[in-house]
């Protein structure tokens, strides 16, 4: 009887390591190597610490100066028309002109409203800048608007106290006025102010109503005014500007000193421009003594112009970031030769190139990764501190953090993959000999 002989058990299939764990021993032997180098690391990662903080702190000032000129456009009204005369320079060039053109007139007014479709609303505007007030004025001496009541609406004029003067005023010639903020508390402080009177010259106005602080920048200065003054306004009505003063600087003036018209929904204001300005051509002669301002045409403008702006930021700043990646693929190739013999031990038990690509390539994009996290914050510091010694509106907009973050990371690979390729490379007998 033959006896069977015991066969041994088949060999189990060896289980394959996963995946995540593999990635995850990089990422704790990157750290270590990274981590016994602490000042080599922190110099190559200054690199992108500084392109992720410029690149932050430029978007953020684009940002902060996009949003305060869109506001002021915004603010001049899409809907409206704002049409500004051009004072002469001299007497002989008021002189020259009148020979041509007589300038901007009550006639262009009667003739933009009979030509011209769409208008909701339109005020012709006068204005001068008082010799004396009294009380006086604490600070720059307020300038005095002559204006129809339709202004408050092209304007979206709101009283914080009491009313805007009406037609019935502008009728009586009534000595009224309405108060900007900045002029309330120039002539009569912080105390309530309806009720009481001002003297702008020789005449006596009663305050009706005080504009809040949001006044447009076009409603308080036309065209041409500079941000400071927008609120430093005297509002009267225009019969009573007519009537009630004597401007001295008229020989250099047009009879208006502008026009502001509100279209209604839907109207084109840049093709009702084209037609504004072939009437005043004509009117004037060809003579260009005026100024058509049509904020609809001027805010795409200005979001293209900031839409280059902050390419040009973004593309200095990015520089830094080149920098960067240059910084630490130099680095990585000097820690490739300085491994030489650790990656041939490495090989010799059975590493493969993939292993050893991935090594240091996880190293490389281990320092972006952290340059970008610290270049974060330094983009924050940066714009806190542009913001307070500059005195100018920063915005850190989440935008910029990805894209800055984005692409400290993408500099990360695209300069480590290098190094790593030619780490993996190596031949590991020459890598075990060398010294």
């Amino acid at each position: 009887m033959s006896s069977l002989t015991a066969l041994p058990p088949p060999a189990r299939p060896r289980r394959r390591e996963p995946i995540w764990r593999r990635y995850l021993a990089d990422w704790v032997l990157a750290a270590a190597n990274l981590r016994s180098q602490k000042t080599r690391t922190l110099l190559t990662a200054l690199g992108m610490i500084f392109g992720v903080g410029a690149v932050i702190g430029m978007l953020a000032i684009g940002a902060g100066a996009k949003q305060q000129s869109l506001a002021f456009i915004e603010r001049l009204g899409v809907r409206n028309l704002l049409i500004q005369s051009i004072p002469a320079t001299s007497q002989q060039q008021m002189q020259q002109r009148r020979q041509i053109s007589p300038g901007l007139t009550m006639r262009d007014v009667r003739i933009i409203q009979a030509n011209v479709a769409g208008i909701q609303a339109l005020s012709p505007r006068r204005d001068l800048t008082p010799a004396a007030t009294l009380p006086q004025a604490t600070g720059q001496v307020p300038t005095l608007y002559g204006v129809l009541p339709s202004y408050q609406k092209i304007h979206d004029l709101v009283p914080r106290e009491g009313r805007f003067f009406d037609a019935l005023d502008n009728a009586a010639s009534a000595p009224v006025c309405v108060l900007g903020e900045s002029a309330k508390v120039s002539l009569l402080g912080y105390g309530r102010a309806v009720g009481k009177y001002i003297k702008i010259d020789s005449t006596w106005l009663r305050v009706i109503g005080v504009l809040g602080q949001e006044l447009s920048a076009s409603a308080a200065g036309g065209a041409g005014s500079s941000a400071p003054g927008v609120n430093n306004v005297v509002y009267i009505p225009l019969n009573t500007f007519d009537y009630r003063f004597y401007d001295q600087s008229m020989q250099l003036k047009d009879q208006l000193d502008g026009v502001d018209i509100r279209l209604k929904p839907g109207v084109s204001s840049v093709e009702t421009a084209k037609v504004v300005n072939a009437i005043l051509t004509s009117t004037h002669h060809g003579e260009h003594d005026y100024h058509v301002l049509v904020p609809a045409d001027l805010l795409a403008q200005e979001q293209q112009t900031q839409r280059i702006f902050t390419f040009v930021m973004v593309a200095i700043a990015g520089i830094s970031l080149l920098v960067g990646g240059i910084g630490i693929m130099n680095i990585v190739l000097a820690t490739v030769l300085e491994r030489t013999r650790e990656i041939g031990v490495r090989r010799a038990i059975g590493a493969r190139r993939g292993d050893i690509m991935r090594q240091f390539l996880t190293e490389s994009v281990l320092i972006s990764l952290s340059g970008g996290i610290l270049g974060i914050v330094f983009g924050y510091l940066l714009s806190w501190t542009i913001a307070k010694a500059a005195a100018w509106t920063t915005i850190v907009t989440t935008g910029s953090i990805v894209v800055a973050f984005g692409v400290s990371v993408a500099v990360g690979v695209i300069f480590g993959i290098y190094p790593a390729r030619k780490a993996s490379r190596i031949d590991p007998i020459e890598a075990l000999r060398y010294e």
